[in-house]
């Protein structure tokens, strides 16, 4: 195996502390990781890793081995295409995690224009709420919608996505249509939460000073965007949605908009990526459609 090769798999397992995660993200055999491990070890003399049954650990060696890996295949793949014409087709593997409603509404219907471009690039799409481990999972790119809390990675602020009130006509026509935060003691909010269990937030708006919290009542909580999405169109509440999500359903009268007065904040929308020195071109050209594609959805707050 190429020197090269063997330190790019040290270092993905060194990301994912796995061989078998490092093996699944790469498209090896698990013994194909391993033996270039063990290669590598032969060559320099050293153990790099401390394997044991649940995860393996660098040495102090593998440490120093890992800082200068990164280095020498940044270079590698800056030295690789220091030459190579901007408007050139991408090629090789492109993994990206995009929430589930924008992947589905914006971002794959605009999609076919980009890989006409990049004939020979392949793009795995992971459309989903959870949130994805970058690095573990190999991903090249992750976009995020609110909140981001991971400091290890580097972030690459968008925009942020307004959010608007709706409800379904059958909805409004059995419970009215409410004009006031007091009108909302009447009527049913459809929970969001990533986890099942933890307690819904309730209604929010902004009071003057700053966003807060209206409660109420609703049969239902939900932990996917789709899912959110489709109970609304069932009349079984009210919910505060990405207004991007939805524009399509309130322009064919699916879903109409309520409480103008009272929205809820703004969702910052950012592009996380791992922190290293130089990106692949391919995830630099996708971030950059990306941000061109979002950009006339979002505002500056």
């Amino acid at each position: 195996m190429h020197q090269l090769d063997a330190m790019r798999i040290f270092v993905r397992v060194t990301q994912t502390g796995s061989f078998t995660q490092a093996a699944d993200s790469l498209g090896l055999p698990r013994a194909s990781v391993s033996n270039a491990i063990k290669q590598l070890e032969a060559k320099l003399g050293t153990r790099l890793l401390h394997r044991t049954t649940r995860r393996v650990q660098l040495t102090q060696d593998g440490q120093a081995c890992l800082e200068r890996c990164q280095d020498l295949l940044a270079d590698m793949e800056e030295w690789e295409t220091m030459f190579v014409a901007r408007d050139e087709a991408l090629t090789g593997r492109l993994r990206i995690d995009l929430p589930a409603t924008l992947a589905r509404t914006t971002v794959i219907p605009q999609l076919p224009g980009f890989l006409a471009q990049h004939p020979d690039l392949r793009v795995e799409l992971s459309s989903t709420d959870r949130r994805v481990d970058l690095v573990r999972e190999g991903f090249d790119c992750v976009l995020r919608v609110g909140a981001v809390a991971d400091s290890t990675l580097i972030a690459r602020p968008l925009g942020h996505m307004p959010q608007v009130n709706v409800a379904s006509p059958a909805y409004l026509a059995r419970y009215g249509v409410p004009g006031s935060l007091d009108d909302l003691r009447a009527h049913r909010l459809i929970h969001y939460t990533t986890t099942l269990g933890a307690r819904p937030v309730g209604w929010e708006y902004f009071d003057g000073e700053r966003y807060t919290q209206w409660p109420m009542e609703g049969v239902l909580t939900v932990n996917n965007a789709d899912a959110y999405q489709a109970a609304c169109l069932a009349g079984l509440g009210l919910i505060q949605a990405p207004e991007t999500g939805v524009r399509a359903l309130l322009a064919d009268g699916s879903l109409q908009a309520v409480l103008p007065a009272y929205q809820a904040a703004p969702l910052a929308v950012t592009l996380l990526y791992a922190n290293r020195r130089h990106l692949p071109r391919r995830a630099q050209a996708f971030m950059n459609w990306l941000a061109d594609l979002l950009a006339p959805r979002l505002t500056t707050q």
